[in-house]
C-alpha cells in the first residue's frame, strides 16, 4: 500500500515537472510572467478580483510588457507611457478588436460602439461621433443643457444650508440627465420612477464589473450560465436599460421630428432612413438601443466618479480650492455664465481639473483590446487572440513622465509662466482608434459643473473630520469611499 502511494506521488510529481517544462518551452517567446496553473491561470499569484495595485506587482517583477493568464485567456499587460504608446501606435489595427468573452458578448451582443468589431463598429462609431458633433458638441447648444444641469445641481447643494451631506445622489442625477438630454432630447425629474430605476440598474452593472463573479464568468462561462449569482442580476440590468431605450425610440418614431433632429435618436433614425437601400448598412434599431446603452454605461459612471473625486480633492486641499476660486473671480467677477471655451482664460483652474483626472483616474485600466493577428513587440511574440490590457493608470502615474506622480500637483500642467500645458501623457480617455467617443462631452461637463459649483460654494470638511479618505474603492472603476462635506455658500 505504501509502495503504491509512493508510486502515485512520484508520478504526480513527474507530471507536474513535465507540465511546468512544457509550459516554459511553449511560452518561451511570450512576454514574461508568472507560472499559469490549469483552470485558474495566474490568478493564484495576484488574486481573483481587481485592486488598485493589481497590475503593478507583475510589472515590478517582469517589466513593462508582461503576460498574465485568466483561465485559458492570455492577457498581455502594457504599462508605462512609452510602452502603451508604442503598443497602441505601432499596432492600431492589430489591437483594435474587442474581446468576445461571455460577459462582453452578453452586454453588447456585438452591437453598438463599445462591444462591436469590424464594419458594425466603424459605422456605429461614425454615427456616434457625427451625431454628437451635429448636436453641438463644443458649441453653445450643448453647453446650455449642461449649464442648466449645473445650476440645478447648485440649487440642490444650496438646500443643504451648509450642513454636512453626501453629494453622490444629486451628482449622479445631474450626470445621468446630461446623457438623457443628448440621447432622448429631454431630462427627467429626479423623483421620476423610471429615471431612478435606470440609475439603479447602472449601479448594479458597475458593482458587478471587476468582481469575483465577473472573473468566474470570464473563466467558466458555461458553468456560470447554470449557476445563480450576481452575474444573473447584472445581465437582467442590461435588459432594463435596453428596454428603456427602445421605449424612447418608439416615442421618437411616433413624433416624426427627423426634419429637425433634436437628439441622438433623431439623428440615428434619420441615418436609418438614408441607408434603407444599402445592403451593407448596420444602422438598425437594435444597434441604436445598444448605442444608447453604451452612452449610459461609458458616460454616466465615469463622469460621476470624476466629479466625486474632484469634490473630495478640493475639500482636502482648501488652498488649491481658494486659488481656483480667486482665478475665476478675477477673470469673470460674480455673475454671467462660463463656457467651455473660457477654460483658456483660466489656466490654473484647467490645470487643477486635469490634475484631478490624472491622480484619481476612474479607470483602473483601458478597456481591453484583442489582437487580431500575431504581433512581435520588443522581441516578444504576442499571438493572435491575446487580450491586450493598456494600463492607463500606470501612464498617469508614470514616474518617468510626472515630477510628483503620487501627489496632487496642478503644476504638472503649467509651464514656468503659469500657462496651461497640454500633456501627451494625459491619457485619461484612452488612446488610439478605440479612444472614448464622448471625451469632449465629458471635458465640457466636468469643466462647467465644477466652475459653477466653485462660484457658488466653498467646500469644507464637516466638524471633527480631519481629512476625507483618498483611498479608492476599486472594481473596473475606481470610486472614492462614501463621504460627506459642507457646501458653504459664498456671499460676494
Amino acid at each position: 500500500m505504501m509502495a503504491m502511494g509512493a508510486f502515485l506521488f512520484v508520478l504526480l510529481l513527474a507530471l507536474l515537472i513535465f507540465f511546468f517544462l512544457r509550459q516554459l518551452w511553449s511560452r518561451r517567446h511570450l512576454p514574461p510572467g508568472p507560472l499559469a496553473l490549469p483552470l485558474i491561470g495566474t490568478l493564484w499569484a495576484y488574486g481573483f478580483w481587481l485592486r488598485e495595485d493589481y497590475f503593478r506587482k507583475p510589472v515590478k517583477q517582469y517589466g513593462n510588457i508582461c503576460s498574465m493568464w485568466v483561465g485559458p485567456h492570455l492577457l498581455v499587460v502594457l504599462s508605462g507611457f512609452k510602452t502603451v504608446k508604442e503598443g497602441m501606435a505601432s499596432f492600431p489595427e492589430e489591437f483594435s478588436h474587442r474581446p468576445e468573452d461571455a460577459f462582453m458578448t452578453a452586454l453588447g451582443n456585438k452591437r453598438g460602439i463599445i462591444f462591436s468589431n469590424g464594419h458594425i463598429w466603424k459605422q456605429q462609431r461614425h454615427i456616434g461621433l457625427t451625431s454628437l458633433r451635429k448636436l453641438g458638441l463644443g458649441k453653445k447648444s450643448i453647453e446650455h443643457q449642461i449649464q442648466d444641469t449645473a445650476q440645478t445641481l447648485v440649487e440642490s447643494f444650496r438646500e443643504t444650508k451648509g450642513q454636512p451631506f453626501d453629494p453622490s445622489i444629486p451628482v449622479i442625477n445631474a450626470v445621468s440627465n446630461v446623457i438623457c438630454a443628448l440621447s432622448f432630447g429631454h431630462q427627467f425629474a429626479p423623483e421620476d420612477e423610471n429615471f431612478q430605476k435606470l440609475i439603479q440598474v447602472l449601479e448594479i452593472l458597475v458593482k458587478f464589473s471587476g468582481g469575483f463573479f465577473h472573473v468566474m464568468l470570464f473563466v467558466f462561462p458555461r458553468l456560470m450560465s447554470y449557476l445563480p449569482g450576481p452575474h444573473k442580476k447584472a445581465l437582467a440590468a442590461l435588459d432594463v436599460i435596453v428596454s428603456f431605450a427602445k421605449q424612447e425610440i418608439e416615442k421618437h418614431k411616433e413624433s416624426h421630428s427627423l426634419d429637425e433632429p433634436q437628439d441622438f435618436i433623431d439623428h440615428y433614425l434619420l441615418q436609418m432612413e438614408k441607408s434603407r437601400n444599402d445592403l451593407n448598412s448596420t444602422y438598425n434599431e437594435e444597434n441604436l438601443a445598444q448605442c444608447i446603452f453604451d452612452f449610459f454605461g461609458a458616460g454616466t459612471d465615469t463622469t460621476f466618479a470624476t466629479l466625486m473625486w474632484a469634490l473630495l480633492l478640493l475639500t482636502n486641499h482648501p488652498d488649491i480650492q481658494e486659488k481656483v476660486q480667486k482665478e475665476i473671480e478675477d477673470v469673470f467677477g460674480f455673475s454671467g455664465s462660463i463656457s467651455y471655451q473660457d477654460r483658456k482664460k483660466l489656466p490654473y483652474t484647467n490645470a487643477v481639473i486635469h490634475e484631478m483626472q490624472r491622480l484619481k483616474s476612474v479607470l483602473l485600466v483601458g478597456f481591453p483590446r484583442q489582437s487580431i493577428k500575431d504581433v512581435k513587440m520588443r522581441g516578444y511574440h504576442i499571438p493572435k487572440g491575446s487580450i491586450i490590457i493598456p494600463d492607463l493608470r500606470s501612464v498617469l502615474l508614470d514616474p518617468e513622465q510626472w515630477e510628483t506622480p503620487e501627489e496632487f500637483n496642478p503644476n504638472h500642467f503649467l509651464d514656468k509662466d503659469g500657462k496651461f500645458m497640454e500633456r501627451e501623457e494625459f491619457l485619461s480617455f484612452g488612446i488610439g482608434q478605440r479612444a472614448c467617443v464622448g471625451e469632449l462631452l465629458a471635458r465640457i461637463e466636468v469643466f462647467i459643473v465644477l466652475t459653477s459649483l466653485l462660484r457658488a460654494f466653498s467646500f469644507r470638511l464637516p466638524e471633527g473630520v480631519k481629512e476625507l479618505n483618498e483611498a479608492p474603492v476599486v472594481k473596473v472603476m475606481a470610486h472614492p469611499h462614501p463621504y460627506k462635506l459642507c457646501a458653504i455658500p459664498l456671499h460676494y
